[in-house]
Protein backbone atom coordinates (compact mmCIF):
# COMPACT_ATOMS: atom_id res chain seq x y z
CA UNK A 1 0.00 0.00 0.00
CA UNK A 2 1.47 3.28 -0.69
CA UNK A 3 2.11 6.13 1.65
CA UNK A 4 -0.28 8.44 2.59
CA UNK A 5 0.41 12.53 2.06
CA UNK A 6 -1.18 15.73 2.44
CA UNK A 7 -0.04 18.55 0.40
CA UNK A 8 0.12 22.04 1.93
CA UNK A 9 -1.13 24.33 -0.64
CA UNK A 10 -3.87 24.52 -2.52
CA UNK A 11 -2.92 26.20 -5.52
CA UNK A 12 -1.30 26.05 -9.11
CA UNK A 13 2.20 25.02 -7.58
CA UNK A 14 0.70 22.51 -4.86
CA UNK A 15 -1.27 20.74 -8.12
CA UNK A 16 2.64 20.79 -9.36
CA UNK A 17 3.67 18.55 -6.35
CA UNK A 18 0.76 16.85 -5.99
CA UNK A 19 1.65 15.72 -9.43
CA UNK A 20 4.90 14.53 -8.35
CA UNK A 21 3.63 13.10 -5.69
CA UNK A 22 1.40 10.65 -7.35
CA UNK A 23 4.19 9.83 -9.97
CA UNK A 24 6.27 8.89 -7.27
CA UNK A 25 3.81 6.35 -6.01
CA UNK A 26 2.53 8.09 -3.17
CA UNK A 27 -1.28 8.18 -2.44
CA UNK A 28 -2.21 11.92 -1.92
CA UNK A 29 -5.62 11.82 0.14
CA UNK A 30 -5.54 15.70 0.54
CA UNK A 31 -4.78 19.53 0.29
CA UNK A 32 -4.60 21.83 3.07
CA UNK A 33 -4.44 25.66 2.84
CA UNK A 34 -4.64 28.75 5.12
CA UNK A 35 -7.18 30.60 2.93
CA UNK A 36 -10.76 29.27 4.48
CA UNK A 37 -12.56 30.44 0.92
CA UNK A 38 -10.55 26.79 -0.09
CA UNK A 39 -12.89 24.79 2.24
CA UNK A 40 -14.81 22.33 0.75
CA UNK A 41 -13.00 22.59 -2.49
CA UNK A 42 -10.66 20.19 -4.39
CA UNK A 43 -7.72 20.11 -6.66
CA UNK A 44 -7.04 17.17 -9.63
CA UNK A 45 -10.12 15.66 -8.27
CA UNK A 46 -8.81 15.58 -4.26
CA UNK A 47 -10.12 17.50 -1.91
CA UNK A 48 -8.90 20.22 0.63
CA UNK A 49 -9.49 18.13 3.78
CA UNK A 50 -7.98 21.37 6.56
CA UNK A 51 -7.44 24.45 7.24
CA UNK A 52 -4.47 26.55 8.39
CA UNK A 53 -1.54 24.17 10.06
CA UNK A 54 -3.00 23.26 12.74
CA UNK A 55 -5.92 21.09 11.70
CA UNK A 56 -3.19 19.68 8.75
CA UNK A 57 -1.38 18.42 11.76
CA UNK A 58 -4.68 17.01 13.15
CA UNK A 59 -5.33 15.04 9.86
CA UNK A 60 -2.04 13.74 9.72
CA UNK A 61 -1.96 12.08 12.74
CA UNK A 62 -5.41 10.79 12.58
CA UNK A 63 -4.63 9.33 8.85
CA UNK A 64 -1.02 8.44 9.98
CA UNK A 65 -0.02 10.60 6.47
CA UNK A 66 2.94 12.29 5.60
CA UNK A 67 2.90 15.85 4.60
CA UNK A 68 4.74 18.17 2.05
CA UNK A 69 4.71 21.95 1.42
CA UNK A 70 3.08 22.84 -2.17
CA UNK A 71 3.96 26.92 -1.68
CA UNK A 72 6.09 28.85 -4.30
CA UNK A 73 6.76 31.40 -1.62
CA UNK A 74 10.15 30.67 -0.35
CA UNK A 75 9.41 32.30 3.27
CA UNK A 76 5.80 30.33 3.48
CA UNK A 77 6.63 27.24 2.86
CA UNK A 78 9.88 27.83 5.13
CA UNK A 79 7.79 28.61 8.02
CA UNK A 80 4.87 25.72 7.11
CA UNK A 81 6.98 23.24 7.18
CA UNK A 82 8.87 24.62 10.22
CA UNK A 83 5.57 24.26 12.13
CA UNK A 84 4.46 20.87 10.51
CA UNK A 85 8.21 19.54 11.47
CA UNK A 86 7.74 20.93 15.09
CA UNK A 87 4.24 19.22 15.66
CA UNK A 88 5.87 15.90 14.72
CA UNK A 89 4.26 15.26 11.55
CA UNK A 90 7.23 13.48 9.23
CA UNK A 91 7.74 15.77 6.22
CA UNK A 92 8.17 14.07 2.96
CA UNK A 93 10.92 14.43 -0.27
CA UNK A 94 9.41 14.22 -3.44
CA UNK A 95 11.98 13.48 -6.46
CA UNK A 96 9.51 13.05 -9.87
CA UNK A 97 10.59 9.62 -11.55
CA UNK A 98 11.25 11.60 -14.83
CA UNK A 99 13.99 14.04 -13.08
CA UNK A 100 17.28 12.94 -13.11
CA UNK A 101 19.91 12.81 -9.87
CA UNK A 102 23.67 11.77 -9.37
CA UNK A 103 23.42 9.14 -6.74
CA UNK A 104 25.75 11.17 -4.92
CA UNK A 105 23.24 14.30 -5.42
CA UNK A 106 21.84 14.82 -1.88
CA UNK A 107 18.56 16.45 -1.45
CA UNK A 108 17.15 17.47 1.76
CA UNK A 109 13.83 16.91 3.56
CA UNK A 110 11.15 18.37 2.33
CA UNK A 111 12.96 18.98 -1.17
CA UNK A 112 10.65 18.76 -4.19
CA UNK A 113 12.24 17.68 -8.13
CA UNK A 114 10.20 18.27 -10.58
CA UNK A 115 9.78 16.08 -14.08
CA UNK A 116 12.94 17.16 -16.27
CA UNK A 117 14.80 18.02 -13.63
CA UNK A 118 18.41 17.54 -13.90
CA UNK A 119 20.73 17.62 -10.65
CA UNK A 120 24.69 16.55 -11.10
CA UNK A 121 27.21 14.86 -9.24
CA UNK A 122 27.86 15.80 -5.11
CA UNK A 123 25.81 18.72 -5.34
CA UNK A 124 23.57 19.29 -2.59
CA UNK A 125 20.33 21.12 -2.18
CA UNK A 126 18.68 22.08 1.23
CA UNK A 127 15.36 21.07 2.84
CA UNK A 128 12.46 22.80 1.40
CA UNK A 129 14.05 23.73 -1.96
CA UNK A 130 12.32 23.39 -5.36
CA UNK A 131 14.01 22.15 -8.25
CA UNK A 132 11.25 23.04 -10.78
CA UNK A 133 10.43 21.51 -14.41
CA UNK A 134 13.33 21.51 -16.60
CA UNK A 135 15.89 23.29 -14.51
CA UNK A 136 19.62 21.85 -14.11
CA UNK A 137 22.19 21.91 -11.36
CA UNK A 138 25.31 20.67 -12.32
CA UNK A 139 28.34 19.26 -10.43
CA UNK A 140 29.54 20.60 -6.81
CA UNK A 141 26.58 22.72 -6.33
CA UNK A 142 25.49 24.04 -2.84
CA UNK A 143 21.75 25.13 -2.60
CA UNK A 144 20.79 26.42 0.73
CA UNK A 145 17.57 25.67 2.73
CA UNK A 146 14.01 26.84 1.09
CA UNK A 147 15.67 27.77 -2.40
CA UNK A 148 13.39 27.76 -5.33
CA UNK A 149 15.30 27.17 -9.21
CA UNK A 150 12.19 27.99 -11.10
CA UNK A 151 10.94 26.17 -15.03
CA UNK A 152 14.26 25.87 -17.32
CA UNK A 153 16.73 27.68 -15.07
CA UNK A 154 20.33 26.58 -15.07
CA UNK A 155 23.24 26.24 -12.62
CA UNK A 156 26.60 25.42 -13.79
CA UNK A 157 29.28 24.15 -11.63
CA UNK A 158 30.06 24.74 -8.14
CA UNK A 159 27.26 27.59 -7.87
CA UNK A 160 26.61 28.88 -4.33
CA UNK A 161 22.76 29.78 -3.24
CA UNK A 162 21.93 31.23 0.35
CA UNK A 163 18.43 30.24 2.07
CA UNK A 164 16.23 31.38 0.96
CA UNK A 165 17.27 32.71 -2.54
CA UNK A 166 14.83 32.25 -5.87
CA UNK A 167 16.38 32.10 -9.33
CA UNK A 168 14.03 33.08 -11.93
CA UNK A 169 12.30 31.21 -15.05
CA UNK A 170 14.97 30.92 -17.97
CA UNK A 171 17.99 32.58 -15.58
CA UNK A 172 21.25 31.07 -16.23
CA UNK A 173 24.30 31.18 -13.33
CA UNK A 174 27.60 30.96 -14.71
CA UNK A 175 30.14 28.35 -12.92
CA UNK A 176 31.69 29.45 -9.56
CA UNK A 177 29.36 32.42 -8.96
CA UNK A 178 27.21 32.80 -5.32
CA UNK A 179 23.94 33.93 -5.09
CA UNK A 180 23.11 35.67 -1.46
CA UNK A 181 20.98 33.97 1.15
CA UNK A 182 16.66 36.07 0.20
CA UNK A 183 18.16 37.33 -3.00
CA UNK A 184 15.66 36.88 -6.12
CA UNK A 185 17.54 36.43 -9.79
CA UNK A 186 15.00 38.34 -12.55
CA UNK A 187 13.24 35.85 -15.28
CA UNK A 188 16.02 35.40 -18.22
CA UNK A 189 18.68 36.70 -16.14
CA UNK A 190 22.62 36.25 -17.41
CA UNK A 191 24.70 36.12 -13.98
CA UNK A 192 28.14 35.95 -14.61
CA UNK A 193 29.12 37.27 -11.13
CA UNK A 194 28.25 36.96 -7.73
CA UNK A 195 24.92 38.41 -6.17
CA UNK A 196 24.35 39.48 -2.49
CA UNK A 197 21.82 39.06 0.07
CA UNK A 198 19.24 40.64 0.26
CA UNK A 199 18.92 42.06 -3.22
CA UNK A 200 17.00 41.82 -6.95
CA UNK A 201 19.14 41.12 -9.70
CA UNK A 202 18.57 40.93 -13.28
CA UNK A 203 19.16 41.95 -16.52
CA UNK A 204 21.98 40.48 -19.34
CA UNK A 205 24.05 40.18 -17.78
CA UNK A 206 22.57 40.43 -14.05
CA UNK A 207 23.09 43.89 -12.38
CA UNK A 208 21.67 44.75 -8.92
CA UNK A 209 18.93 46.89 -9.32
CA UNK A 210 17.10 46.59 -5.87
CA UNK A 211 17.24 46.08 -1.94
CA UNK A 212 15.01 43.91 -0.58
CA UNK A 213 16.43 44.95 3.34
CA UNK A 214 13.90 47.66 5.07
Amino acid sequence: MADRLLVFGASGHGKVVADVAMAAGWDVVGFADDNPDRKESALLEIPVVAIGVAEAVLFCRREDAHAIVGIGNNQARRQVQSRLHDAGVAVATLIHPRAILSPSARVGTGAVVVAGAVINCETVVGQGSIINTGATVDHDCRLGDFVHVSPGAHLGGTVTVGDDAHIGIGAVVVNNVGIGAGSIVGAGAAVVSSIPAGVVAYGVPARVRRSLRP
